[in-house]
């Protein structure tokens, strides 16, 4: 069939466009000229005004619907609308399957926190299945890794879910590994070797330990895997003015606490993998312990004052020897002049000693020095290393032990002692070994040992589910604040133990550092009643950086009865400070006030030190100041890295931080301190 077409326009328009009819040629009908038709029939039912004013302009309809929107609007709406419900179905459903699996895992954190193995075991594996429903929810979201900006957060939460899924790994391993041995090791668990002595249970730990520590490696592997993954998060993809800190703070503080666990395992291998080694596993293994009293204190964390030697077999602890290490101080032949600082501040003390031996504010190197006298004493006997321990760890284990542990006819417990507002334990020991008598006592630091040897027996001879999980937090505790040093012989485990932080080193470090290392040549314990405050101001001014150290002493007690004819105890009387300030090498002195000698300046670890001496008397107060330019300019924008290493056997020094005349930060000094400054 053929077609003609018939046009719709106004004849009065110059256009000639509009809407062509097709319309069949054999319809037996005259349709006249183009148009006609349709213009017979407006012209009868509207009149021909009104189609001279109407335009049928067809071909350009108007995309607008009745509210005036476009139509391309219109579809983009419909599609977005679309997408959106596309994807917020499996958002929603990730987002549900996420808040669960944050609930079971905070589950499986507070199994391992009670440490119970067990339950540990089940959570760990709720966990992984929560997990592993998240990211199979997660994946419906992939069209948004193309999206700009929401694919930031698409990628964190990727990465952040494998970081997880690798962290469940390592936790699987760990549990795994001891789980067999979960009652031994004085865990939650379903062991039954409870019932056996304590040298069995002690036995058995050091013998699977063996079995253990293999595992090392996959843990380390685990751990690179989710630092590799949390290395990929950006925490800055969070503004602050969207999200708040919170998110950014908490994305932050999960990468720094990867980090320090990928290098804390790194650090700790060579140590764990030697551990059964080291314990006694196949032949038996000597260590000197050395008490130092931080209640007089001295660089490495207080006087020497006695001395044992434990014998390790295969776990087992034998106290072969403790006494006085006066007596082995007498058992060394030509000893030498005495160190400069002691023939200054202690003329009366012309011999070296090895009572005074650790003057190195560096632990390894007091301890070289120590042995280097150590090796003529005729009593000496070879070990295969040195720990030192000082009074808050007697302090912290009797409180583990019920606060009661009974040695040597005295019971010792942890009470404040209004003697002399200090622990019960400290004053006995003191009141035993210190204070002057008409009679000889033969062996009066002996009492020491009787103690330490009391307390083991205390802590093994029960369950190990009473004490044994606490007293290796304790462990872990005194070994971060550096109330218990150690320097093994073995290199390998040396490097485990330096990589722990517990061998009292003065570190390496770029940026700004302190260290204020303190000895008393006091003779009486003065430290239990000194209070100490330090304040660090910087001020920085095209880039260079002045900085004042402030150092406020305090005595707030009355003296004690030093009269040593009246037999009195004495525990306080003038504080002779004998100090170092370790600050970073090249920093140049400007000014200092305080010291009652001309303050010093040299090099020393990598350091520059400023050395000086003041006393602080009973009731009394002293400052220290001193101020100095860093050796290094600041670029503007850049922050500042600070490292603050504690001495050991200090407690609770008050630290301020002032930038710029502003209170930035203040804590107790418990540990090594790093912090990062906008100034």
């Amino acid at each position: 069939m053929g077609f003609d077409k018939i046009e719709l326009g106004n004849n009065n328009s110059k256009s000639d466009s509009g809407l062509r009819i097709p319309v069949s040629k054999n319809s037996g009908r005259d349709w006249g000229q183009k148009g006609t038709v349709v213009h017979s029939r407006l012209s009868k039912e509207k009149g021909q005004s009104d189609w001279k004013n109407t335009n049928f302009n067809m071909g350009k309809r108007s995309k607008k619907n009745k509210f005036g929107i476009p139509k391309k609007v219109r579809v983009a709406f419909l599609i977005v609308l679309v997408l959106f419900g596309l994807i917020s179905i499996p958002a929603y459903a990730t987002y549900r399957s996420g808040i669960k699996t944050y609930h079971q895992a905070r589950l499986t954190a507070e199994a391992i926190k009670t440490q119970n193995i067990e339950l540990a075991s089940v959570e760990i594996e709720k966990t992984k299945k929560e997990l592993g429903a998240t990211r199979r929810n997660f994946a419906f979201l992939l069209p948004l890794k193309i999206v700009p900006v929401v694919n930031w957060y698409y990628n964190d939460a990727e990465h952040m879910m494998a970081a997880g899924a690798h962290g469940l790994d390592s936790a699987t391993i760990v549990v795994d590994s001891l789980k067999p041995y979960a009652d031994v090791l004085g865990l939650k668990g379903q062991g039954s070797f409870a019932e056996g002595s304590a040298e069995d249970r002690i036995k058995t730990a050091v013998l699977t330990a063996g079995k253990i520590t293999p595992q090392i490696d996959k843990i380390s592997e685990s751990l690179d895997k989710v630092k590799e993954e949390m290395d990929k998060v950006d925490p800055q993809h969070y503004p602050k003015l969207i999200f708040g800190e919170k998110i950014q703070t908490q994305i932050a503080m999960v990468k720094n606490l990867t980090d320090e666990g990928v290098t804390f395992v790194s650090d700790a291998k060579p140590l764990i993998k030697v551990l059964p080694s080291l314990l006694g596993e196949k032949e038996e293994k000597k260590y000197l312990i050395l008490f130092q009293n931080d209640k007089e204190l001295r660089p490495t964390g207080g006087f020497l004052t006695g001395y044992a030697i434990f014998r390790l077999d295969k776990g087992v602890i034998h106290i072969d020897k403790s006494e006085d290490i006066y007596n082995l101080d007498d058992s060394i032949p030509n000893k030498g002049k005495a160190s400069a600082p002691i023939l200054k501040y202690l003329p009366k003390v012309p011999q070296a000693n090895l009572r005074d031996s650790n003057l190195s504010p560096d632990f390894i190197t007091s301890m070289e020095e120590f042995n280097k006298l150590y090796e003529k004493a005729t009593t000496s006997v070879d070990v295969d290393g040195i720990v030192a321990i000082d009074t808050n760890v007697l302090v912290s284990t009797i409180k583990i032990l019920d606060d009661t542990v009974t040695a040597g006819g005295v019971e010792f417990n942890t009470k404040e002692d209004a003697r002399c507002d200090c622990p019960q334990v400290i004053y006995e020991l003191e009141d035993n070994i210190s204070r002057p008598v008409n009679y000889v006592k033969t062996d009066r630091k002996g009492l020491l040992g009787d103690l330490l040897q009391a307390i083991m027996t205390k802590a093994l001879s029960s369950s190990p589910k009473i004490y044994w999980g606490p007293l290796f937090q304790s462990m872990l505790t005194q070994i971060n604040e550096k109330h218990l040093l150690v320097y093994l012989y073995d290199e390998q485990a040396q490097k485990g133990i330096e990589g722990l932080n517990a061998a009292g080193r003065i570190k390496d470090f770029e940026g700004d550092y302190l260290h204020i290392n303190e000895s008393s040549f006091s003779g009486a314990k003065v430290n239990i009643f000194m209070e100490e405050a330090v304040e660090q101001k910087y001020q920085i001014e095209d880039g260079v950086i002045t900085k004042t150290v402030t150092v406020n002493y305090k005595n707030p007690f009355p003296p004690s009865d030093c009269n040593l004819e009246s037999g009195g105890l004495c525990l306080n009387a003038e504080y002779r400070d004998w100090f170092r300030i370790y600050v970073p090498k090249g920093s140049k002195l400007i000014n200092s006030k305080g010291s009652q000698v001309k303050v010093s300046t040299y090099e020393e670890f990598g350091k520059t030190v400023f050395e000086g001496f003041l006393t602080v008397r009973p009731k009394g107060a002293a400052e220290f100041e001193i101020t100095y330019t860093l050796p290094f300019k600041l670029e503007k924008g850049s922050p500042l890295p600070v490292l603050i290493q504690k001495q050991p056997g200090t407690y609770d020094n008050q630290y301020t931080i002032v930038v710029n005349d502003e209170v930035i930060d203040e804590f107790p000094l418990l540990s090594d301190k790093e912090l990062e400054l906008e100034i």
